[in-house]
């Protein structure tokens, strides 16, 4: 398989990678109505699991950590995943083998969703006011 072909997949994985970033970092979505509202605030009035990801995004291309933090707590740890993800994509296709998920133990699978679950409902609580989006 041509050089090209093996790398345009992780490239193009990258590029919209970084591409999000520039855009977040432009555009500030902290302005109300810059890129919308979520569909679950919006229709439920309950914060998501994704709910100030772009937010912590944007802070963190400025360099502010912990508002980042602040913002969506899981943003920082998927970004990283996801880059450590197309990293291993390219290190593969540079040896010419093909690309893959990554395999994950069930348990690990179902941990994750309780989770996203405790944080969701934590978040919307009284006692979960430090996680909520800024």
């Amino acid at each position: 398989m041509p050089a090209w072909r093996r790398f345009s997949g992780p490239t193009i994985a990258a590029g919209l990678g970084v591409g999000a970033l520039v855009l977040l970092h432009v555009r500030d979505p902290h302005v109300e109505g810059s890129y919308g509202i979520c569909p679950v605030y919006g229709l439920f009035g309950l914060y998501c699991p994704g709910c100030g990801g772009m937010r912590a995004m944007h802070n963190l291309t400025n360099g502010h950590l912990i508002d980042s933090l602040h913002s969506n707590i899981l943003a920082i740890p998927l970004t990283v995943a996801f880059a450590v993800w197309v990293t291993d994509w390219f290190l593969r296709a540079r040896h010419g083998q093909k690309w893959r998920l990554p395999r994950l133990h069930p348990a690990v699978v179902w941990g994750f969703f309780a989770l996203l679950t405790v944080y969701t409902v934590l978040r919307n609580t009284p006692w979960g006011t430090w996680i909520t989006p800024v």
